[in-house]
């Protein structure tokens, strides 16, 4: 037997002689009168000079426990925070003692006592009087060498937040940037709302979704991969902007910045046009990130950020050549861009449209160059079916990516509001679909006839939320940002 199993045998053991005891485990009568942060808020407003008699009703997690006889120093943990408290048998009374020293680390407590300063400074409850709110079987990860493995960290988030401050602080940092995000679009007088997650058709990008099957209508549905054909049916409907922060699903690798299961912000505008989006971008993302770090600079994984605007716009095209070492006079040609692809070794599987071949280029010659907030423009037609084409050249969109960390974090475009070649576009996709790409657009009717109904001139963008919050984070995983992270099931 191990050690693990033998300590979960003795608090077994230890559990039934309390039961015995007529102690219960697990009671939810204990009422909290003060969080640690309300009580360290206390003491901070009176500079010290705390009243001795005033009672404190706290409850949380023992931390850390050390014991003296009859004394005993614990820390315990609520979700604002960690502090000392301080139990005394000749306080709490013998037999109360007796019944705390059967308590390990990782139990819940409900402790009600003073507040006192011990000679070392630290701020400290004396307990009056000691409850236990919960029993913990197993015991908490040893506490110098804590949890460090991924693999455990993700399949046991719960561990991984008791343990690795850190870690809470992320996910408390992620809240606050999405309700920053959130804040700044409602000042903008956008509306949030909210969008089929099982969809008839999947559209608004170009991924392989999820299937399931509707018992009830008889029908395959899928989950969604994007918002967005539903988001500008919204503007059609007379909703000028409007925006959703959606759990979106692409039935995809996984990797550092790829989960199944993602956060996206979609936001369209009436009457406004990419360039209109790039400079709303630049506000609210400057907004958030000082909202959240307090300032515009920050590191990423060693790289210094800056996002004070304005940011650096480049056309994709001469990204590629004067970042990605591609001629010019090879940009348009099929052939010679597969050669030099296969020259640097990048393997390519979409081979049907130059547009598909200078995206896998640029995705791994440029992209990891674009550290500094960086706006791309100028993409072909043929890989933007939902943009609107370029007034000054057809065979161009009015279509920007946004760059930050090198890695994508945002795509907007002035929207396609013509039926008729939205229609179009549509069918060459279902082409690509027949020729292998499983990750084309599916035609969708009902779209091209909400569109006849008239959309007003439109500009929308998608924003990745987890990797914006790996930036802010400093996190080199997506996994680090997601609570959950989808995970290879292993044997038992």
């Amino acid at each position: 037997m191990d050690e693990t199993s033998e300590v979960i045998r003795q608090r077994r053991e230890k559990s039934r002689a309390l039961a015995d005891q007529g102690i219960e485990l697990y009671p939810n009568d204990f009422k909290v009168s003060h969080t640690v942060d309300a009580v360290r808020k206390y003491i901070h407003e009176q500079a010290g000079a705390v009243d001795s008699t005033a009672m404190f009703a706290m409850a949380g997690r023992i931390t850390g426990l050390r014991s003296f006889g009859k004394a005993t120093f614990i820390h315990f943990r609520d979700y604002t925070g960690q502090l000392q408290a301080y139990i005394k048998r000749d306080e709490i009374g013998k037999e109360a003692y007796a019944l705390f020293k059967q308590f390990d680390v990782g139990d819940f407590i409900g402790i009600k006592g003073n507040v006192f300063q011990t000679r070392t400074g630290e701020w400290t409850i004396l307990a009056k009087e000691i409850r236990l709110l919960c029993k913990a079987i197993r015991p908490l990860p040893e506490k110098f060498h804590g949890l460090r493995d991924p693999e455990k960290r993700y399949r046991q988030r719960y561990l991984d937040l008791i343990m690795n401050p850190n870690v809470r602080d992320i996910f408390i940092k992620r809240v606050c940037i999405i309700q920053a995000f959130r804040n700044f679009l409602l000042e903008q007088c956008f509306l949030e709302v909210e969008t089929p997650m099982m969809q008839p058709i999947p559209g608004g990008a170009e991924a392989t979704p999820f299937k399931t099957f509707h018992d009830a209508l008889g029908m395959e549905l899928f989950l969604r991969i994007a918002p967005e054909l539903y988001l500008k049916r919204l503007v059609i409907g007379g909703f000028d902007r409007v925006f959703e922060i959606n759990r979106s699903f692409r039935n995809e690798g996984i990797s550092t910045q790829h989960n199944p299961e993602f956060t996206m912000l979609e936001l369209y505008q009436a009457y406004a046009t990419h360039k209109d989006l790039m400079s709303l971008t630049e506000e609210m993302f400057g907004f958030v990130t000082r909202q959240v770090l307090g300032e515009m600079h920050f590191t990423y994984q060693g790289n210094a950020i800056d996002m004070t605007g304005p940011w650096r716009r480049l056309m994709l095209r001469d990204a590629l050549s004067e970042l990605g070492g591609i001629e010019p006079s090879m940009l348009d040609d099929r052939e010679r861009l597969l050669d030099f692809a296969r020259s640097e070794g990048i393997e390519i599987r979409k081979t049907r449209r130059v547009g598909k071949i200078l995206t896998k280029l640029f995705d791994v010659l440029v992209e990891p160059k674009l550290i500094e907030p960086t706006f791309v423009i100028g993409y072909p037609v043929e890989i933007s079916p939902l943009a609107r084409r370029s007034s000054s050249d057809s065979n161009m969109t009015e279509r920007f990516e946004l760059f930050i960390g090198g890695r994508e974090i945002a795509n907007g475009f002035s929207e396609l509001n013509d039926p008729v070649d939205q229609k179009r576009r549509f069918l060459d996709q279902v082409a690509d679909r027949e020729a292998g790409d499983q990750e084309a657009h599916y035609m969708d009717e009902d779209y091209v006839t909400a569109l006849e109904y008239g959309m007003p001139p439109t500009a929308g963008e998608g924003v990745g939320i987890d990797r914006f919050v790996m930036l802010l984070t400093n996190a080199a995983s997506i996994r680090e940002v997601v609570l959950f992270p989808q995970l290879k099931n292993i044997s038992h």
